[in-house]
């Protein structure tokens, strides 16, 4: 476990009096000519400093000791050794289960891992009228390749017409067309 050095709570000048409650928490450098916090009076309160800072050693690194990485797709894991990851925000499920899945064959840690249900989808029920439709569909006959000519010589033995075959002719009681 790496320990970085701890340090004061900078505030921003008059954060929390009451005449002030629209100063909020977040700091701003002073600027004023009379600012007491810019002037470095101790009752006011330490304001940030170069000396402050962490040791180059341990800067920009997760407590563990290791540098950290944010993935936002499988890609990015691509070389990564000796870090750990930390999947971003707005990375869906199907990509953060894949996150996930290659880190852990690659040996690196997820900050923040989630659980993965394996989710079965359910069967859907027929409506009461759809019931009838399947049955009579099932019960229809569709045609099939068996009742087609196979070869060339048979498609022309069935469209070839007898010799002896009568011609169909007009009814006798049609009158004749002018």
């Amino acid at each position: 476990m790496v320990s970085k050095r701890s340090h004061p709570k900078f505030r921003r000048p008059n954060y929390g009096r009451t005449s002030r409650s629209r100063i909020k928490i977040a700091w701003r450098r002073p600027r004023g000519i009379d600012n007491k916090k810019r002037l470095k009076l101790a009752y006011m309160g330490c304001s940030p400093s170069i000396g402050y800072g962490q040791p180059s050693a341990l800067k920009h690194k997760h407590p563990q000791g290791f540098k950290e990485l944010l993935a936002q797709s499988p890609v990015d894991l691509a070389g990564a050794a000796n870090v750990v990851i930390r999947i971003a925000s707005g990375v869906g499920a199907v990509k953060r289960e894949a996150i996930q899945k290659l880190a852990e064959s690659m040996k690196l840690k997820v900050l923040n891992p989630r659980k993965f249900v394996l989710r079965v989808p359910k069967p859907k029920e027929a409506k009461k009228g759809e019931q009838k439709k399947d049955a009579a569909r099932s019960a229809e006959k569709i045609p099939t390749v068996a009742s087609q000519p196979k070869t060339q010589t048979e498609a022309a033995k069935k469209e070839a017409v007898p010799v002896n075959a009568v011609q169909p002719s007009t009814p006798a009681s049609a009158p004749p067309k002018q």
